[in-house]
């Protein structure tokens, strides 16, 4: 089971992800409680261990706008939320980086279709609820063979239940694993990525 720990912003909470073996730590590099500068990821990437891959998170950037920034930060991936388009993913690949396109369960049939993005994560019809849904529903979008990631309600306590459910190939969390907004809680970290790479 692939592992991302977004929004990140100690070398502390990256620590805690890396230490059960988390694959990918997410910096949020838009408008957010758990925003960090193109600078400060710079530094917090200084603290990423060889293997675990690093993203750039953006929700409405325009594609070059997001790879520029995710350039400053001396990052190689990008995570596009918001309407995207084909063109969208060839802007990224075309400047060299690798991408997490974001999707909604309430987005159009076309948009989980295979864009050549490296990695599709779907998300809660409303995103950043931090609501559990009903995840056996992604069953019905055809992803099967794709690499893609179950996002949205998840927390120590549900995700290897919702990734059965939902025949993921891996998992994302952000709010699941907080103290308080955009405050990452070390012990959560460490027991949510243990339990999704028990699954």
């Amino acid at each position: 089971m692939f592992v991302k720990v977004c929004g990140l912003s100690t070398p502390e909470s990256i620590q805690a992800a890396a230490a059960e073996g988390a694959d990918a730590v997410g910096f949020v590099l838009t408008s957010s409680p758990r925003e960090v500068t193109p600078e400060r990821a710079r530094e917090l990437l200084a603290h990423v261990p060889d293997g675990i891959q690093a993203v750039g998170v953006f929700r409405h950037e325009a594609a070059a706008d997001a790879v520029a920034t995710a350039r400053a930060a001396g990052l190689e991936w990008v995570q596009l939320h918001g309407r995207r388009s084909p063109e969208d993913v060839k802007e990224v690949h075309d400047a060299g980086m690798r991408l997490i396109r974001a999707v909604t369960m309430r987005s159009a049939a076309e948009e989980f279709e295979d864009w050549g993005e490296e990695l599709l994560l779907i998300d809660a019809a409303v995103p950043g609820s931090g609501e559990a849904w009903d995840y056996a529903l992604v069953r019905s979008k055809g992803l099967g063979g794709r690499q893609w990631l179950l996002a949205g309600g998840l927390a120590p306590a549900n995700v290897a239940k919702a990734a059965l459910e939902a025949e993921a190939w891996g998992v994302d969390v952000s709010s699941g694993v907080e103290s308080s907004r955009g405050v990452k809680d070390l012990g959560l970290v460490h027991a949510f990525v243990a339990a999704a790479k028990g699954v």
